[in-house]
């Protein structure tokens, strides 16, 4: 998933690609260790578009804050 197409989702619904990626993180991470892991750069996705959806989630969070105060 691109940054496009997770600026575009609202908060709650970035909460909930977050939970999903930090599932199939942790069973990539256990396909790994089992060594049934063909594609690692799988892995590797999935750990930037989890720093995408965090930065993206606090972005926002920071927009209503600053929208808040003034």
């Amino acid at each position: 998933m691109n940054a496009k197409e997770m600026k575009s989702k609202k908060p709650a619904e970035l909460k909930e690609t977050l939970t999903e990626l930090l599932k199939t993180q942790f069973d990539l991470r256990m396909a790994r260790g089992n060594g049934q892991l063909t594609k690692t750069n799988v892995l590797r996705e999935v750990r930037r578009d989890i720093a995408r959806a965090k930065t993206i989630i606090k972005q926002k969070e920071l927009e209503l804050n600053n929208a808040g105060n003034k």
